[in-house]
Parts: C-alpha cells; sequence; structure tokens
C-alpha cells in the first residue's frame, strides 16, 4: 500500500524525498522519518519517505528486534512478545508516506525528485552494523536535482578518526549540509572545511498526533524506563527513588527485570502515549530523553558508549548536561532530576533551536512558511 498525503493547498510543493533509516523496529527511528516527512509535507510540499529495500539489511534487522537486548540473552519466554512487537511495526510501516520501492544497492528504479532530504538518525555512520559505508546515504544514485542533509549524524564514529576523502568528497555534492550533534558537526567542519548548523532532531522540531491509544491496564502515575543493559548502580537508584515515589516502573519495548511491569509488545503509537503520560523518564537512548523533552518530563540518562555523542551533543545545546547521570552518581543527584519539574530554560533554549532549525530549513527552500 502506498500512503497517499493530503492534497495541499500550495500546487507549488516540491516533490520531496526523504532518505533515512525508515524500516528499523526502533521507535525513534520511526518516529522521527515520520515527523521529518510529515513536518515537510506541512510546509506545502509533495514528501515521501524513500522506500529502499534490502534482503540483507532486513535480514539483519530483524534478527536484531529478537534479541535486541545483547549482549543479555533473550528468555524463550519472550520470543513471542518481541515477534508481536515486529508484527505491529510492519502494519505501522505501512501508514508511513512512503514511494514506490526499491533496492538500496541499485537505486536506479527510483522516481526523481525536486530534492532529497537525507537524514535524520545515523544515515552517515561509516561503523553502522548493516548500513555502513552505503554510498546512498552519501549522495551516490540519487535522482535528485538538489540535495540537503536534516540533523544528519555520524552516530558512534569518533570524529577524531577522519573521514575518508573517498566519502568526503561525495558530501561535497550537497547543496547544503545540517547535523544533529557536535561529533558529526566537527567531522563535517574536519573534512569539508565549512561549518555547518547543528539542528534539532525531527522529533523536537515538528509537531505529530500519534493515533488515539486506551491504555487502561497501566497504572497511573508510573515511572517509563525505556532502554536496555542498564548498569546495576543506575537500576538500583531508579528502583530506590521510585519506592520511595511509590511509583510503579514500566519498561517498554525491552525487557529491564528490575522495573516491576515489562510492555514489550507496544507499537510506535503506543510508545508515544506511554512517553507523553509517564511521570518521569529513565532511559539510556538518546530518544528516550527526545521524548521527555518533547513532553516536558522529569528524566535521567545514563549514557553509554555507543549513544555518547549524539547524547552529550543534544545536551550541551540545551543546558541539560545534568541529566546524564553516571552508574556512580549519588542518590541526591537522581532525587534532584526526577523530582522537580524540567527546568524552563531548556525548553526555552529548545524554542531557540526550533526556530534556528526552522531557519535553516527556509534556507534550504524546503518550507516557505512553518508552522509554530
Amino acid at each position: 500500500m502506498i500512503y497517499e498525503p493530503a492534497p495541499s493547498n500550495n500546487n507549488t510543493g516540491l516533490k520531496i524525498g526523504v532518505l533515512t533509516f525508515h524500516r528499523c523496529i526502533n521507535y525513534g527511528s520511526y518516529w522521527q522519518a515520520r515527523a521529518l516527512t510529515e513536518g515537510l509535507q506541512a510546509g506545502g510540499n509533495h514528501a515521501v519517505l524513500l522506500d529502499h529495500e534490502s534482503r540483507r539489511v532486513n535480514f539483519a534487522e530483524w534478527k536484531c528486534a529478537f534479541q535486541p537486548v545483547l549482549p543479555t540473552a533473550v528468555p524463550p519466554s519472550d520470543r513471542p512478545l518481541y515477534r508481536e512487537k515486529v508484527i505491529k511495526f510492519f502494519k505501522t510501516f505501512q501508514t508511513m508516506p512512503l514511494s514506490p520501492r526499491f533496492e538500496l544497492d541499485h537505486p536506479d528504479a527510483m522516481e526523481e525528485y525536486d530534492v532529497v532530504v537525507v537524514g535524520s538518525d545515523e544515515v552517515w555512520n561509516l561503523f553502522h552494523p548493516w548500513y555502513g559505508k552505503c554510498p546512498l546515504f552519501y549522495g551516490d544514485g540519487l535522482k535528485a536535482k538538489r540535495l540537503v542533509s536534516y540533523a544528519a549524524s555520524f552516530g558512534n564514529q569518533p570524529a577524531d578518526y577522519g573521514l575518508d576523502p573517498l566519502w568526503a568528497a561525495k558530501l561535497r555534492n550537497f547543496d547544503l549540509i545540517s547535523v544533529r550533534d557536535d561529533n558529526s558537526k566537527k567531522i563535517i567542519q574536519d573534512a569539508l572545511g565549512i561549518d555547518p548548523p547543528m539542528v534539532l532532531d525531527p522529533c523536537l522540531q515538528f509537531d505529530f498526533a500519534p493515533d488515539p491509544r486506551e491504555h487502561t491496564h497501566l497504572q497511573e502515575p508510573y515511572v517509563a524506563v525505556y532502554g536496555h543493559n542498564f548498569t546495576d548502580a543506575f537500576a538500583r537508584q531508579i528502583r530506590s527513588w521510585a519506592s520511595d515515589k511509590g511509583l510503579p516502573l514500566v519498561s517498554i519495548g525491552y525487557r529491564n527485570d528490575w522495573a516491576d511491569e515489562q510492555w514489550l509488545t507496544a507499537d510506535p503509537h503506543d510508545f508515544a502515549h506511554f512517553m507523553a503520560n509517564a511521570q518521569v523518564v529513565a532511559t539510556n537512548f538518546f530518544h528516550g530523553c527526545v521524548f521527555a523533552l518533547r513532553n516536558a518530563k522529569p528524566f535521567v540518562c545514563e549514557t553509554t558508549p555507543y549513544r555518547t555523542n549524539k547524547l552529550k551533543g543534544l545536551m550541551s545545546k540545551i543546558g541539560g548536561e545534568h541529566h546524564l547521570l553516571p552508574e556512580d552518581a549519588p542518590a541526591a543527584n537522581f532525587a534532584a532530576r526526577l523530582g522537580e519539574p524540567l527546568n524552563p530554560e531548556i525548553l526555552t533554549q529548545i524554542n531557540r533551536l526550533r526556530q534556528a532549525s526552522n531557519a535553516y530549513l527556509q534556507k534550504a527552500g524546503l518550507l516557505e512558511c512553518l508552522p509554530a
């Protein structure tokens, strides 16, 4: 089924293809892809997600989805639950604004576009286990009059490693480049000699409305736990704080045995409502922080090596570094972050970045008049 966007009153809108990781079994990937595409549609453009297909990538993605908490083993009783989650994602993918499908490694069958927007997500991460070193995300083979990136990231690829001239040369074909974190900014600065703006993740930049859901099985209020393989020390601190407050811990998407409840079968719309209705958020995922910020929820985040670059990049821009807590952080730090409303200055800074991101999109000619 091909998604048909609502007709626009603007007959001069651009035909835009958004190139990202839109079929990952991951809540953040789903919503950043949908939010960016529908945000561009809201400005009167004819925007779709470029629906690339690869058996190799599918096998790797699905294998990961059935054992998502590695190196922790998945108990046999969880396998049918993760299968249910995967099936729900497959159904939800069909509701996305998709282009006609084409092969990831042979894009000659893709349609032509006025602009292709590459991003958000780790689209330039050469270390990515299955998308790494895929030329398409660097612009090769894309049928577009112009190439623009929005909130592109190199993920856990360290800036100190630099960027091979072969890949840097491909990025020189982009008309405009923006990134999502300071590590990616430095890679572009060093490789291309330009200073790319850092823009907001689409889930913070654009408004979107998940499908209605009723979560009557959940106790309220609750602590949203999003992530996996937290350290024992971090988990103990969260459990202690929640116990003192009389709040249940509900883990979504992944098993965390230290939580009171496991909700492994949630689809992306369930997730969005779950995060919006939580009392506070405990996470070690980038989009765990993003959805906490989107909903102005108190939160704490344990940093991990894989996500350090993008977490620190976002938090340094909004003044939220104190929400990133190491495993040995004292209990008082957890209490301060979770027991108090989100600092209004953080929300003010997000709004400033939203305006700066708007300006970038306008400079790129993608939107003439953006929603406030």
